[in-house]
């Protein structure tokens, strides 16, 4: 069963930039604005992805320092 979902106080601007992102896709703003509502909803937050990196950088006791990481990037180049 759909759920309906009213947005309100939505600046013309706003509005019309959505449409005009719509219409470059061939479709109508209610397709995209619902096609953009799964895919943040399929993404995790940032906040709980940086739950998820702090906990994995935990586990693996990494004590690289974010200079080295660069360091050792740059020389990969």
């Amino acid at each position: 069963m759909a759920i309906r979902i009213t947005v309100r106080d939505v600046p013309e601007r706003v509005r019309a930039q959505l449409v005009a992102r719509a219409a470059l896709q061939g479709k109508s703003l209610q397709e995209y604005l619902r096609g953009e509502l799964e895919r943040i909803a399929s993404r995790p937050s940032v906040d709980s992805w940086l739950q998820q990196v702090r906990r994995r950088k935990r586990a693996a006791d990494s004590r690289i320092s974010a200079a080295e990481i660069l360091k050792h990037r740059d020389a990969a180049r």
